[in-house]
């Protein structure tokens, strides 16, 4: 378990130059194509040891938001973190039980830069609490509070959940202390983090301003199956990443409160992805509101969210065009990481775009790339027969 060293960062901000030499043979890679798929445990295990590694390249027990053209390992990112512990608590039970204090390290440094509303930051856009931010770290904390007891962990997922409750305007909708300013569908999944909050402590506010967030999703389905308002801009085609963030909200929100009718939205939303999946597993970078492609890029994180969304619907109707679908997006996005480079800042991580220079995060590997490809792989085991 773990990385394979742990990364001297001061080592790494003296080579400047070292990430440039990276991504050079990263980009030498794409144009030739020259990676293929092996066995799919090495494949797990060696995203596993490049997430462990993005974790050790920060000191304070976060996980880096990961490796870059533009400065080699970046801080640590506290949204990705506090999901990223939902996965290294997993990886305890099924890996090796090393995974439970990696995510106690992150759970600790969450509790520190926790801002005195309850919310949580990304400090690159200020010191003011995000919605969206704000609900990925309550995945986090409940989960660490359910596996440990640990009160403070408590105590942080309530003031969490009280800021995310009383933050809704008066239609109880998120329209304020939102990314850009604008609201967005994909907060289903700030919803199901309120609705995971309220298994550990039920709440009827809570509830309320969960389900208005979801109704108001279904609201913003096209006769498509995807939704307006789900980028990260106004006006502009989402990614597939954000895309998946919606379904996965609706699906998993709709599994907790026993609703069919969030399901339903997002297994149109899956299916009309699958139109868009080719025969190698590439799904485009954006796809418009409408239900075309935007992009001939892949952005690899959207791949492993819909493989997710895919695998979680099977799970629930059996659906074999599902199966299908989750096993070619895998398969593709193991066909684009690099087992046997020693670049230790690059192998075994999934980059943002294939090729790396696509629109999706370019000439980097995020850590919510290997995050959800572990995550989907664990998916994909247990559904194998």
């Amino acid at each position: 378990m773990g990385s394979d060293r742990t990364i001297d960062t001061s080592s790494r901000a003296q080579n400047p130059f070292k990430p440039l030499g990276s991504f050079v043979r990263v980009a030498f890679a794409d144009r030739t194509r020259t990676t293929g798929v092996v066995a799919a445990d090495r494949h797990l295990l060696a995203a596993e040891s490049w997430l462990c590694r993005a974790q050790d390249a920060s000191p304070t027990g976060g996980v880096s938001y990961g490796y870059s053209l533009r400065g080699g390992w970046r801080p640590p990112y506290p949204e990705t973190s506090g999901y990223i512990a939902t996965t290294f608590l997993r990886l305890a039970e099924d890996r090796h039980p090393g995974y439970r204090d990696r995510a106690l390290r992150i759970l600790r440094w969450l509790l520190t830069i926790q801002n005195a509303d309850g919310s949580f930051a990304n400090p690159r856009y200020g010191s003011a609490g995000i919605v969206f931010d704000t609900g990925q770290v309550l995945f986090g904390l409940v989960r660490g509070y359910e596996l440990s007891g640990d009160a403070a962990m408590l105590e942080a997922a309530r003031r969490a959940a009280l800021w995310l409750t009383t933050i809704a305007d008066d239609d109880l909708r998120w329209t304020r202390n939102e990314h850009l300013g604008t609201p967005h569908v994909y907060n289903t999944r700030t919803a199901w983090a309120l609705l995971r909050m309220n298994q550990v402590e039920p709440d009827a506010a809570r509830e309320a301003v969960a389900r208005r967030n979801l109704d108001w999703a279904l609201d913003q389905q096209q006769a498509s199956g995807f939704f307006d308002q789900c980028s990260f801009r106004r006006g502009v085609a989402p990614f597939t990443h954000t895309i998946a963030y919606a379904a996965r909200g609706l699906l998993e929100s709709g599994l907790l409160l026993d609703d069919r009718r969030y399901v339903d939205a997002a297994a149109r939303c899956a299916h009309a992805a699958l139109v868009h999946l080719r025969e190698d597993g590439h799904l485009p970078s954006t796809i418009t509101i409408d239900g075309a492609a935007g992009e001939t890029s892949c952005c690899l994180t959207g791949n492993c969210q819909f493989a997710i969304v895919w695998a979680r619907l099977h799970q629930v109707d059996a659906d074999p065009a599902f199966q299908r679908a989750l096993e070619r997006a895998l398969d593709f996005v193991a066909s684009t990481q690099d087992l046997l480079t020693g670049d230790l800042d690059v192998r075994g991580g999934i980059k943002g775009s294939e090729p790396v220079w696509g629109r999706y995060a370019p000439m980097s590997y995020p850590n919510w790339a290997a995050k959800f490809f572990i995550d989907a792989m664990w998916l994909r085991r247990r559904l194998d027969p």
